[in-house]
């Protein structure tokens, strides 16, 4: 279950984090800047697809870094099964993978950040933060890219977005979750702002990414705004 929120006055909840990444010298890096961070917990580090889909059968983790190019097969696939087990928690990619194969198939199967190896031991406790915070930290090269992917579906300027035939059908508490997750407000905002729980938040989520056919808040975003589900 993702780490609740922490009654007011008390010490904040740690977050705990999975590394799934094969590289020792990563592996090892990811795993001393959690261990000597006050507000993180290590809840595992493993090496490869195999070990990272059996963890998903222990209780979830608030954050999983995880890298594409393993030993056994692609860490996509652990990506995809996490976004399944562990609903709520936040995957961050890992990689030295940045072309636009794979940051689309991560960014498909529910990746929510994407980092580069170049840049991210040094400040990997900030990004998992950001994540766990409803965040999407990602390498300034790959957003461009992802930009430029965006740029390339988008309709010439003048010319109306063409909607489904049919579109999806949110509830009004769906589609204020929507809208908040759009102007960029983190799980626990949300949950603060509509005076609910963290769980009942991601409940609503999960049912947004089902009806909409997506697999990550970005995914959610872009389609509610392709169906005209979010006010301009």
């Amino acid at each position: 279950m993702p780490s609740p929120i922490a009654p007011s006055g008390a010490p904040p909840v740690p977050i705990r984090v999975v590394v799934v990444e094969d590289d020792p010298r990563f592996r090892e890096a990811f795993v001393a800047a959690i261990v000597n961070a006050g507000d993180l917990v290590l809840a595992a580090a493993v090496a490869t697809r195999a070990e990272g889909l059996a963890l998903l059968r222990e209780p979830a983790a608030d954050v999983l870094l995880v890298d594409l190019g393993l030993p056994d097969g692609s860490g996509v696939d652990v990506i995809r099964a996490a976004h399944l087990a562990w609903p709520g928690c936040s995957v961050v990619v890992t990689t030295a993978f940045g072309d636009e194969q794979h940051v689309m198939q991560a960014i498909g199967a529910g990746a929510s950040g994407y980092l580069l190896k170049d840049s991210t031991p040094g400040n990997v406790a900030d990004e998992i933060r950001t994540a766990h915070q409803g965040g999407s930290p990602i390498s300034p090269i790959i957003a461009r890219r992802v930009l430029e992917v965006l740029r390339q579906k988008e309709p010439p300027a003048g010319e109306p977005l063409e909607h489904s035939a049919q579109s999806a059908t949110l509830s009004a508490r769906e589609t204020q979750v929507l809208e908040l997750v759009a102007k960029g407000f983190a799980y626990d905002e949300i949950a603060q702002r509509m005076a609910v729980s963290r769980h009942t938040v991601l409940t609503f989520v999960r049912r947004i990414y089902a009806k909409l056919e997506v697999n990550s808040k970005m995914g959610a975003v872009n389609e509610g705004r392709r169906q005209g589900l979010l006010r301009p």
